[in-house]
């Protein structure tokens, strides 16, 4: 396993609609702390705050909405290199959309203002220095981390692995929002610990970041 040595406590953060609501994992010194599952924005952002007391917090949601109704550069960037993500609309496109595909979306964006009062919005590359926020992205991180060799069918083997490798595994994690949640925070460790991170996108409508440094193709 490549240890992650930080002295600081992160949180990964899967979002979903009110039904699914948050799955949160959090890590210290790259190892398996706690985890908290709940619909309540504001009883998550106290839990990162209060109870782990988290230096950085990577969420799976949008940070930025799409202020032209055209595509986030982030996510154009991502669809550039054979990335598959989603892509954001503005935010009444997602407020008014019939069937509320995008509720995951505004639920993560009240998150997003729920923790920057304290945890502002990373305007560059987290170190851990100070406490921030920042949007990441679970296919791209696997993308990232494993050469180009991600794919969907396989989605929750391969992100395991990941996390037996990079630390942020504990047996009750089973299904695929913790799994998600604590590749999220392993991007958070990885942070806090100095690595590399690669950056999509620019600061007006949000960066999304996730590893710079692939490992080779054909991990298991």
């Amino acid at each position: 396993m490549a240890r992650l040595k930080t002295k600081y406590r992160v949180v990964g953060i899967d979002v979903g609609g009110s039904r699914k609501g948050f799955h949160a994992v959090a890590l210290e010194g790259g190892d398996f702390l706690a985890r908290r599952k709940t619909s309540c924005v504001e009883e998550l952002a106290d839990w990162c705050r209060e109870e782990i007391g988290a230096r950085l917090v990577a969420i799976d949601a949008p940070c930025r909405w799409s202020t032209d109704g055209q595509v986030r550069p982030a996510e154009r960037e991502l669809l550039a290199h054979g990335i598959r993500c989603f892509l954001t609309p503005t935010r009444r496109v997602a407020a008014l959309h019939p069937g509320n595909y995008y509720e995951w979306m505004l639920r993560g964006a009240e998150l997003f203002r729920a923790l920057e009062k304290t945890h502002p919005l990373c305007r560059e590359a987290p170190t851990g220095k100070a406490p921030c926020c920042f949007e990441t992205f679970p296919h791209a991180i696997t993308w990232h981390l494993r050469g180009g060799n991600a794919m969907a069918a396989e989605k929750k083997a391969q992100r395991l692995a990941l996390l037996h490798r990079h630390g942020g595994y504990e047996a009750s994690l089973v299904n695929i929002d913790w799994i998600d949640a604590a590749l999220c925070a392993v991007v958070a460790a990885m942070a806090a610990a100095g690595r590399p991170l690669k950056t999509y996108g620019e600061e007006h409508t949000g960066y999304i970041l996730v590893p710079a440094s692939p490992e080779p193709i054909g991990l298991a």
